[in-house]
């Protein structure tokens, strides 16, 4: 099917701002474009029971973080969050409307973590601080509210990425326990090769020449020995046995669907229990613009319905 036209109404919105592509301008600048079209195109926000921004130890300083809490007696289940935009751009407004919709359906404590992004901060900064922010928040499970035997990761894009890369983590330190992951529209391969880089390269909402760009600025000088680790393309890893349930949601308009797809069916072949959905219509992370596309809060809602039935395992 061709876009959906709520996705063609916000690509006009989006063109009529008239910003740079992210590969044409500073860091700096791509992080501010990034908030000006979500200023000018605001999703919705649900009221959550409580919101605490905080900074928390980190493996390079202090560590920014934005706890969500439900309106009900604890103790909750903690999911973490971690954010798209490339490891580039992104901070703790920019999954702010899914992580609140996600507390909300969940009835949990949500972490979402303002990790170092690229490329001031390359490979492995950022895996390292999602991981550092889980431990945190485990630690600290009495303070927070948490029942810490239930414990999901989530994220967008890069954050997906990041999820993927946390899951394993987790799983190869000997814990916590993750007992799902939720990927949205994840990267998970150092490779411009499936055939949806082609199909789909020059899509609005994502393009083959920003994420070109995304990874150089991601992987830095050692991109090729870098890329293919498992904690940047996770689908890489020696073994997929023994990782959490997962969730894996995508969009038809996307670069990156064959390679969720293939990260999919290769968890499957490991033994994990997956569920695969792919949203006609849709572009690059349509499940972050909840009020402006009727299919990212379906999307969110799968994925938490996912979570709980995992929870009560």
């Amino acid at each position: 099917m061709p876009f959906h036209p709520q996705v063609i109404a916000f690509r006009d919105k989006r063109v009529a701002l008239k910003l740079a592509p992210n590969s044409e301008v500073s860091p700096a600048q791509a992080r501010e474009n990034s908030r000006i079209w979500r200023a000018a195109i605001p999703s919705d926000l649900e009221p959550v029971g409580e919101i605490t921004d905080r900074t928390i130890p980190g493996p390079a300083g202090d560590l920014p973080i934005r706890i969500y809490r439900p309106d009900s007696e604890g103790p909750h289940p903690l999911l973490m969050l971690f954010h798209g935009g490339g490891w580039l751009i992104g901070d703790l407004d920019h999954e702010d409307p899914s992580s609140r919709r996600m507390c909300n359906q969940l009835n949990a404590v949500v972490v979402s973590v303002d990790y170092r992004l690229a490329p001031e901060t390359r490979f492995p900064g950022a895996p390292e601080d999602c991981y550092a922010g889980l431990l945190w928040a485990v630690e600290h499970a009495d303070e927070l509210g948490i029942d810490a035997s239930n414990i999901a990761l989530a994220g967008t894009s890069a954050g997906g990425n990041l999820t993927a890369a946390v899951a394993q983590m987790a799983r190869d330190k000997s814990g916590p326990k993750i007992k799902h992951q939720v990927l949205f529209c994840p990267v998970i391969d150092y490779s411009f090769d499936r055939a949806s880089y082609e199909t789909h390269g020059d899509s609005f909402a994502l393009t083959q020449d920003s994420m070109r760009f995304f990874w150089k600025q991601y992987l830095g000088p050692d991109g090729e020995s870098n890329g293919h680790c498992p904690s940047a393309s996770p689908i890489r890893a020696e073994s997929l046995a023994g990782l959490p349930d997962a969730t894996i949601i995508t969009a038809e308009f996307d670069p990156l669907v064959d390679e969720a797809i293939d990260y999919a069916e290769a968890l499957r072949a490991a033994g994990i229990d997956v569920t695969y959905t792919q949203y006609p219509g849709m572009a690059h992370a349509f499940n972050e613009l909840i009020g402006i596309f009727d299919a990212a809060q379906v999307a969110v809602d799968e994925a938490c319905d996912r979570v709980l039935f995992s929870f009560k395992k």
